[in-house]
């Protein structure tokens, strides 16, 4: 590496590629521990229940048009921590078992490039009743070379024509992170945009993120014929660029299109594509662009070029979608690649209801508000945006505090709605490595709330799963749980417990003398 110093690199092949691929084969699922790479926008069960919304629209189309026998297939690219294809697969079975029609069978496959983040999935307790159901599966993926997908739980290989449903694909923070090319637009010809990377001194210490964050990047151009030859599979829409762009920077998604055109010829009958990532659909956007700038959360990440994809599979004949408002922090969109996209209602007012009309960017922008902002809110402000972020575990942990200030003046419908919420939440919570403990905080509202038997279910849990010595006042509480639900030698034993760890303990003395 030390004599690359200074080399010149076409940017698809700068060594920052193989530095990210690094990083996250490496750490597998410990790159997203408390949000080191950020997954809560593009994995939180708003999102999720959005894109469960418009796949169970588009298995109602499907049923539609009579083909409910072949298994719909629902891949996931880079899924990363897991969290979001969990979420869709807990709402869409949801889905499916309210609406009570018949629908096509469907199997959500969840794919990354790092080995560790596959064999991570298969292991996780919240994935195994998908697995039995075999509703879930799992496939190693890279984006780069691979054609084909090898199933791990079945066992089975996808390959080309293999599929006669058309392939459902979903794609969060994915196209932002895989290989682009870099070219630059002036006087109505096509540059590529090489980068010259400098190492700092002692660059071989260095763990992957901090070299990442440590390279200088500088860029130089140099004319490339391929572009604009006609025989370049996206000469459309490079020649659209040579029209409209001057003195512009364009990151294009080469890696990205191939890799969907691959996975197009796995189905005889097309694919369809739910992305969400920090992308632009709109040529202005793209119009005296600067150089890219890298940015860097443990690995990094760049903007996606949205407005080429809608471009060339438009002209394929494909039907995209992309919100008409402007976006602010992450930007959704769909492309129907299929025989006759009008026939697909149901998806495309889906996506209507649950991504243009109001959509997790909306949402997200609401929850940055609130977050420095959960103090001066009241109950049913609290219960209202609960239920709105899908009873999201993130948001509890943060207004838990507030909750239980709150609690003196709540009535009993206020209660009875913070009860199932917490149970609701419960039954949709995929565990991470975090620093917060979602099983005591929920514990302690219960506690708070005179609701021993549910305060003690997850008190208990709270002290299965963690690791660390318990703490007193969590045993004492368990205690008082078990003494108000007349379960007295449970809540001796609490007490002695609580005492054996703190002496001292005033509450828990006091109810040792209950037993006495």
């Amino acid at each position: 590496m030390t004599d690359a110093n200074g080399q010149r690199f076409r940017f698809s092949e700068a060594p920052i590629w193989d530095l990210q691929r690094t990083y996250y084969e490496d750490l597998g699922m410990k790159a997203w521990n408390n949000d080191q790479v950020p997954q809560y926008i593009t994995s939180n069960p708003m999102i999720a229940t959005a894109y469960a919304e418009i796949i169970f629209g588009f298995l109602r189309d499907r049923a539609d048009q009579g083909d409910t026998t072949e298994t719909v297939t629902i891949l996931e690219l880079g899924a990363g921590a897991g969290r979001l294809g969990f979420h869709v697969l807990h709402k869409l079975c949801e889905l499916r078992d309210y609406a009570g029609i018949k629908l096509p069978p469907f199997r959500y496959v969840m794919t990354d490039l790092p080995i560790k983040n596959v064999t991570a999935w298969s292991q996780h307790p919240a994935m195994q009743p998908y697995v039995e159901q075999g509703l879930l599966d799992f496939a190693r993926f890279d984006v780069v070379h691979d054609s084909e997908l090898n199933l791990v739980v079945s066992k089975k290989t996808i390959r080309t024509g293999d599929l006669k449903q058309p392939l459902l694909i979903v794609a969060n923070y994915f196209f932002d992170n895989i290989p682009q090319e870099l070219i630059y637009v002036g006087e109505g010809k096509i540059y590529e945009t090489d980068v010259v990377v400098e190492y700092p001194e002692q660059h071989t210490k260095l763990q992957t993120a901090d070299l990442l964050k440590s390279m200088k990047l500088t860029y130089e151009h140099r004319r490339e014929p391929r572009y604009e030859e006609e025989s370049y599979p996206y000469r459309n829409v490079i020649a659209y660029y040579q029209e409209e762009l001057e003195d512009s920077h364009i990151l294009f998604p080469e890696v990205g299109l191939a890799c969907l055109e691959r996975l197009n010829q796995l189905s005889t009958a097309g694919f369809m594509l739910l992305t969400a990532d920090k992308g632009d659909h709109r040529i202005e956007n793209w119009k005296f662009a600067e150089p890219p700038e890298l940015i860097f959360h443990g690995s990094f990440s760049l903007t996606t070029n949205y407005h080429a994809m809608l471009h060339v599979f438009d002209h394929r004949g494909a039907q995209t979608t992309f919100p008409t408002q402007h976006y602010k922090n992450i930007n959704i969109g769909s492309i129907l690649m299929l025989d006759d996209p009008t026939k697909y209602a149901n998806t495309r007012l889906a996506y209507y209801q649950f991504i243009e009309r109001f959509g997790p960017d909306e949402f997200f922008s609401l929850k940055e508000w609130i977050d420095p902002n959960i103090e001066s809110m009241g109950m049913q402000q609290i219960l209202s945006f609960w239920r709105l972020g899908g009873y999201d575990a993130e948001f509890f942990i943060q207004s838990a505090k507030r909750i239980s200030n709150l609690l003196p003046d709540a009535n009993d419908e206020e209660m009875s709605d913070i009860r199932s919420g917490i149970y609701k939440m419960w039954s949709s919570y995929y565990v991470m490595e975090q620093r917060y403990d979602l099983a005591l905080d929920a514990g302690l509202v219960l506690f708070e709330m005179d609701m021993y038997e549910d305060a003690k279910f997850f008190l208990k849990e709270s002290i299965e799963i963690d690791e660390d010595e318990p703490v007193p006042t969590v045993l004492y509480c368990l205690a008082i749980c078990c003494y108000e639900l007349g379960l007295d030698s449970e809540a001796l034993d609490y007490t002695r417990q609580a005492l054996v760890l703190e002496p001292d303990h005033e509450e828990a003395l006091a109810l040792l003398k209950c037993f006495e």
